[in-house]
């Protein structure tokens, strides 16, 4: 039987927001510097919330701690609980700065392209009283920032967890590969996946597994998996690797426009299937804005 947090009644946001932290980190002293708490606080905030429910949560070993079962079933009920709480801090905020006049606008590095910015433009000249709030994220964020009503609509990085949106598909373009200026690829014309199939490729830690998987395209044509070089936590530090000789990364190509730098170069990917956008938002929540945003995306596509 699954244990709900979201309803004890001595439970705090704070509490089970801590339990998520213990979860994903895995270490009680990790997790405390995340939180900006001291571990001996963390440690005696977990006692006590373990005894407020008379179970154990986490198992304490050498390398950290694990989640029990019953631990599994009640940080799982501390996700819903938090994103509720999220949603509810978020419907408040949009009337506290005029629901009316704001728009929050997901994209993820250089969104759909050329289409972000030009269906912020057009929806500014028809909505001229409503103002746009850009919201970037980094390694497939955006769906879950729209499922924790943290953002009103996105244009969403395909694969992705579409559950509980809708989602239309409105923009697809090649990817590239970023390299260092002086790489022996580096003045090729087209690159195919056999070319860099011994190179190190940069990857993240931040992102699904799924998703990580499409980007570096594993398993390659020939069945081998690709040679993965160091994580990275958001485009800056990706791209600052690659110039410095330490790998190389896939992107899509309106990246190769919005990130020139003097120290690397692009090269087509010539046989790498194309990322695909979606605008996306949460189902049911299709307001006059997002509903406005929807029909400015499609004009701008139906051509």
């Amino acid at each position: 039987m699954s244990i709900n947090a979201a309803y004890h009644p001595c439970m705090e946001l704070r509490q089970l927001r801590y339990l998520i932290a213990i979860d994903e980190d895995g270490n009680l002293g990790r997790a405390a510097e995340r939180l900006f708490v001291s571990q001996p606080a963390l440690s005696y905030a977990l006692r006590n919330l373990e005894g407020e429910l008379g179970v154990r949560l986490f198992d304490r070993h050498s390398g950290g701690v694990t989640a029990t079962a019953a631990g599994r079933d009640v940080v799982a009920a501390a996700r819903r609980a938090v994103r509720q709480a999220d949603l509810v801090a978020a419907v408040a905020d949009r009337h506290r700065h005029g629901a009316a006049g704001v728009l929050r606008l997901g994209f993820e590095a250089t969104g759909a392209g050329e289409l972000t910015a030009r269906a912020r433009a057009e929806f500014a000249r028809r909505h001229p009283a409503v103002r746009v709030r850009p919201k970037r994220f980094d390694w497939g964020g955006e769906a879950d920032a729209l499922r924790e009503g943290r953002i009103d609509v996105a244009f969403v990085w395909l694969p992705a967890d579409l559950t509980g949106l809708r989602a239309e598909v409105v923009h697809t373009e090649p990817r590239v590969v970023g390299l260092p200026v002086g790489h022996r690829l580096a003045g090729r014309e087209g690159v195919a996946l056999a070319d860099v199939g011994d190179e190190p490729l940069l990857w993240t830690e931040r992102a699904p597994r799924a998703w990580v998987d499409w980007w570096a395209v594993n398993p390659r044509p020939d069945g081998r998996e690709p040679r993965w070089g160091p994580t990275n936590d958001n485009v800056e530090e990706m791209l600052e690797q690659v110039a410095d000789g330490v790998a190389i990364c896939f992107a899509p190509a309106s990246m190769a426009r919005y990130y020139t730098r003097p120290d690397l170069v692009w090269a087509p990917l010539v046989d790498a299937e194309p990322l695909r956008v979606a605008l996306a938002w949460p189902d049911g929540a299709d307001g006059p804005l997002v509903r406005g945003f929807a029909d400015v995306v499609r004009d701008l596509t139906a051509g």
